[in-house]
């Protein structure tokens, strides 16, 4: 069977023999949509990590994806303004074909504005590509493999300019741990905010600190911050303790109710007390901040904010900074990442750790940290 949207219309417009086959992985949605810089955006959303191929005959993009099933009951979400007019869905054995036609003819999309997205909240497996009329190299086809890795979007400026706060933890009467040189944690982190912040602007970002000095903040402050610039990220930043001096790497955490472990619970606990210097627990939230609170539990803010960590973590990792042991991203209830605004708390390193505390001091280990985070806004999809 042969599937053609037009507009919000489907049509059947052919029958093809069936084919029996165990297909492993099943077409979910297919989506039309329109990005920042006259971008067409279009997203097919598959159970299963797709094994895709691309292809560019006249007035068309052809996405061949390997032992999949298409879904003839489902009418493709068509946003105004892009070049797609119309999508077809064709099954030739264990191969489906997304056809798209255009308005405009293109050339091939570069490799950067090709992405695929692993589960999140409600999303399935999820192949972006963003595309425009008459760009790129010539018309080939592009082939991914279900082993290859997730292909990152890397961009030295943003389509529109993104809002990012970022929070260098602790601060004034709350210098956070303290290395056995005496580093305190307070410090390490305003210099690396203060680094990431200019680079981050140099980028194209909107970039603002909750603070820029030696200040406390209440952590319901740092996160109304966040909620009054309206940022699309918020970044916390911290360097970390242990009881055991051989425990070094970077950790990232974002808000859960539930902790992911004990250890991370444990941290939460910590982070958390920084308020009990002059309040007494967390009642005393403003209203913004209950709306806030209550907020944050809707799903797709906890799963955005898991996406851009597990981003992250894999650059962290690309530039071989040492990761603590355990899972790449953990949770936790942090009070400072409760808010509407995605956002992850970063653990830099250990400050316990002798080596790490020497490392987290010098400005070419804290460059590094900046660079690795750079890349990981660049390549977050803050749209999807």
């Amino acid at each position: 069977m042969l599937l053609k949207v037009t507009g919000l219309t489907a049509v059947i417009v052919a029958t093809l023999p069936r084919v029996a086959f165990a297909a492993r992985n099943s077409l979910r949605t297919v989506r039309t949509g329109v990005q920042p810089g006259n971008k067409t955006r279009l997203v097919i959303e598959t159970s299963a990590r797709p094994s895709y191929s691309i292809s560019y005959p006249n007035n068309q993009i052809v996405i061949t994806l390997s032992n999949t099933s298409a879904n003839h009951s489902l009418a493709p979400a068509m946003a105004a303004g892009t070049l797609v007019t119309a999508i077809t869905q064709v099954q030739s054995g264990d191969k489906l074909q997304i056809i798209a036609d255009l308005a405009q003819p293109i050339k091939q999309i570069p490799r950067e504005s090709i992405m695929l997205l692993n589960p999140n909240g409600d999303n399935d497996y999820r192949l972006v590509i963003d595309f425009m009329a008459g760009t790129g190299a010539n018309a080939a086809t592009v082939a991914s493999s279900q082993t290859n890795n997730t292909a990152v979007k890397q961009k030295t400026t943003p389509a529109r300019k993104y809002t990012i706060v970022i929070d260098a933890g602790h601060g004034g009467k709350d210098p956070g741990c303290i290395g056995k040189g005496g580093t305190k944690e307070k410090v390490i982190v305003l210099s690396v905010a203060k680094k990431l912040k200019d680079k981050l602007s140099a980028a194209g970002f909107n970039t603002y600190l909750t603070r820029s000095d030696d200040t406390y903040l209440k952590l319901a402050q740092r996160a109304s911050i966040g909620e009054k610039k309206h940022a699309d990220l918020f970044l916390s930043l911290h360097a970390n303790a242990n009881p055991s001096r051989s425990m070094k790497g970077f950790s990232i955490y974002t808000l859960s109710e539930k902790a992911s472990d004990e250890e991370a619970q444990k941290l939460a606990d910590a982070e958390n007390a920084a308020d009990k210097i002059d309040v007494s627990g967390f009642e005393q939230f403003d209203k913004d901040i209950r709306i806030a609170l209550s907020s944050l539990q809707q799903h797709a803010v906890a799963a955005m904010s898991v996406e851009y960590a597990k981003g992250c973590a894999s650059q962290f990792k690309r530039a071989k900074i040492t990761q603590q042991p355990g899972p790449d991203v953990r949770h936790a209830p942090f009070a400072v990442l409760r808010s509407t605004v995605p956002g992850a708390l970063i653990e830099l390193g250990h400050l316990s750790n002798a080596s790490e505390e020497s490392l987290l001091k010098s400005a070419s280990h804290q460059d590094k940290l900046v660079a690795a985070i750079v890349k990981s806004v660049q390549a977050y999809d803050f749209d999807v």
